[in-house]
């Protein structure tokens, strides 16, 4: 694995800008410690992290057309915000660029921009590490948030989701319906409160 993993980087590394690879090794490394805390495969961690954003890169219209491609669905919300497309689409190339046949790397990557409910542990540990990786600008109650990554896993998630529900109500943002049902989703199991 740790070859494969080697060799993708290589090839991740061409297809992304500095700052976005930088991100990706972030995120990289900060799944694999939450892995080794959370006793979740390491290597699919890895893995998970490297590929997730391999679709970043690629601009908007082709983005729409490769989804249309590969018969990949595309919400209004992702019309009008198709960045929220590297998400569906990187779990697609991971699996026929990159020849990633584990479905929980390729479900990881997936769902790491608007969550879900019923997350599996490596689905929440690619989200989140996608949030707090040491190089993502400092967003509010970001300290917080990564103590929590490493205490309390569906606490963090569950702050995360209402974090970006706020910030992007309050830029005036479309929301995924996804992003949504994962924070009452994960509202409702941990019992919270209307606020």
């Amino acid at each position: 694995m740790k070859q494969k993993i080697s060799r993708i980087r290589r090839r991740i590394k061409a297809d992304l800008d500095r700052e976005r690879y930088e991100h990706t090794l972030g995120v990289m490394y900060t799944a694999a410690a939450m892995a080794m805390r959370y006793d979740e495969d390491i290597d699919q961690a890895l893995m998970a992290g490297l590929l997730h954003d391999c679709a970043k890169c690629i601009a908007p219209d082709t983005k729409i057309k490769l989804c249309d491609r590969y018969h990949l669905s595309v919400s209004d919300i992702e019309l009008a915000n198709p960045s929220l497309l590297h998400a569906k689409l990187g779990a697609y190339l991971a699996a026929k660029k990159f020849h990633i046949r584990d479905k929980d790397v390729i479900d990881a990557i997936a769902s790491h921009t608007t969550g879900r409910p019923h997350m599996t542990l490596l689905e929440k540990i690619i989200y989140i590490s996608d949030y707090i990786e040491p190089g993502r600008e400092e967003l509010p109650n970001m300290a917080a948030v990564r103590k929590l990554a490493f205490s309390d896993i569906d606490e963090c998630l569950y702050r995360i989701l209402k974090d970006s529900l706020v910030y992007l109500d309050s830029k005036n943002m479309p929301i995924d319906p996804m992003t949504e049902k994962a924070y009452q989703y994960y509202k409702e199991k941990l019992g919270k409160k209307e606020e």
